[in-house]
């Protein structure tokens, strides 16, 4: 799940090509570096409904299952802010390149997975690659394009992450069930490397390539310390059902908390020396970024758990096809795309009172379903799609605004770094999210995600996440109550 652009200061085009004016290759280079974009938001939701069918063909268990999903998002934010850096560094065509074609060799290796373990691993890759391809979207359209075609470019970006939004679930429905080639799941992955290939061709061609103006130094010890910290927090979470709660289990989050700690510490003596971290501490003295960080990573913590459960009830609970599913979980898309305009053109007068319409508004939709599928029956499709197309409805006045509200109240000379903070937080906390919620939901239905339980059993779990989910996004809402009033775009 991929963010809105964040500022970042000190950037211009460089070599022979400056900023774009209207035209083909204007059209062609936007082309290109939106559908690196739409394919990270597509690979981050596919995989869910395709999640029963992976399970069946692999022997995955619930765990496996959970680090599927939470493995490419954990690690798309570990890379977010290095690949940034790389990008200003040694230019940002080169690594958006650089990070396609590594996107395309890592979904191959996903397609040929031959056990769950090589199937996570590769979607680490994925993650990764994306998360060296992403962040150059963003400053390949500020450092290329003139100012006045820029705001039309990122409205192309706004429109493309609603549509890949609706092409996840659907288009993933629609691969698992027609079963092409006798492919089944696989071709979620196999389609992505033809049309990236095309892609790295055109780009290859028609991109600017453009780098900062000012060169900081990577800190990759700071990032390999928080990817560590943070996946020794996550590890025992996911696997509760295969483990249990054990010495080894509190050891390992003992671990992830000193490991942070000690993060903290070498980020802090980093700034000291004058050179630029991962993460500068002193940001957390900004209030309202430290209750940002704190609302944005509730608000996307919730969501990809949301869909992961939901795609299992509803396929192994229900008996729907994968296409079936893709098509309940439609109206969530379509409610988003409706309310998403709205949200970005009032930001500017009343975007914290958005935000916190957006997460009650989630939570009331996940009251809703709570009540349809509580009694252990099968819902109709239209009762489904009710409480689904609610929720959009919230996401749509949220999701969009969430990172410039919150950067709104930091200072201008701080908004690029804390930006790349924040985005790296939020899939940080939708890592998270699936790996508490996701073991709520494996825990308390009878068997794994590969078992056949009884739809009430699926039911029962189901409900006990939409109501910790509900909870979640009133204590969201709460804290958003301290976010500045509105969203200001700081200038360049």
């Amino acid at each position: 799940m991929t963010d809105s652009p964040s500022p970042r200061e000190g950037t211009r085009a460089t070599g022979a090509s400056p900023t774009l004016s209207a035209g083909a290759g204007t059209t062609m280079a936007l082309l290109v570096v939106l559908f690196g974009s739409f394919m990270d938001l597509l690979d981050a939701t596919i995989v869910t409904v395709a999640a029963p069918a992976i399970a069946q063909d692999l022997g995955a268990g619930a765990a496996q299952i959970q680090w599927t999903i939470a493995a490419y998002t954990l690690a798309l934010g570990a890379g977010l802010i290095t690949g940034g850096r790389l990008g200003d560094q040694y230019g940002r065509k080169r690594l958006f390149l650089i990070g396609l074609a590594g996107f395309v060799l890592t979904s191959a290796l996903c397609a040929l997975a031959v056990d769950p373990g090589m199937l996570i691993g590769m979607r680490a890759g994925q993650g990764l690659t994306a998360g060296i391809m992403v962040p150059q979207v963003f400053g390949i359209i500020r450092a290329s394009f003139a100012p006045g075609e820029r705001a039309k470019a990122f409205g192309a970006y706004g429109a493309v992450q609603g549509l890949a939004s609706v092409a996840g679930p659907l288009l993933g429905g629609l691969l698992v069930d027609i079963n092409l080639f006798d492919l089944g799941w696989r071709t979620i992955f196999w389609i992505n490397v033809p049309v990236s290939i095309l892609a790295l061709i055109i780009g290859g061609k028609v991109l600017p390539e453009s780098r900062s103006a000012s060169i900081a130094r990577l800190d990759l010890p700071g990032a390999l310390l928080a990817a560590t910290g943070i996946l020794l927090l996550l590890l025992p979470i996911i696997q509760t059902e295969t483990w249990g709660w054990t010495w080894a289990g509190y050891a390992l989050l003992t671990a992830g908390t000193i490991v942070l700690a000690i993060f903290l510490a070498y980020e802090r003596r980093l700034t000291g020396r004058g050179n630029e971290p991962v993460f500068d501490p002193a940001l957390l003295k900004i209030r309202a970024f430290a209750v940002g960080l704190s609302a944005s990573a509730l608000f996307f913590g919730g969501i990809g758990s949301y869909f992961l459960t939901l795609s299992i009830y509803l396929q192994n609970g229900t008996g729907r096809t994968a296409w079936e599913t893709g098509l309940v979980i439609l109206p969530y898309a379509l409610g988003s795309i409706i309310t998403s305009g709205l949200g970005v053109a009032l930001a500017a007068k009343a975007g914290r009172t958005l935000l916190i319409a957006g997460s009650l508004t989630i939570a009331a939709s996940q009251l809703v379903l709570w009540a349809i599928v509580k009694d252990g029956d099968d819902p109709g499709y239209w009762l489904l799609a009710l409480a689904l197309f609610i929720g959009g409805l919230g996401l749509g006045l949220a999701a969009p605004i969430l990172v410039n509200v919150v950067l709104s109240g930091v200072p201008g000379r701080n908004a690029g770094a804390a930006g790349g903070v924040l985005s790296t937080v939020n899939q940080i906390g939708g890592a998270a999210g699936i790996a508490v919620l996701g073991t709520i939901f494996f825990t308390s239905v009878t068997g794994s995600a590969t078992g056949a339980p009884v739809l009430p059993g699926y039911s029962h779990a189901l409900s006990i996440v939409l109501i910790a989910s509900a909870a979640l996004y009133l204590i969201t809402a709460l804290v958003m109550l301290a976010l500045p009033k509105a969203a200001v775009e700081h200038a360049e």
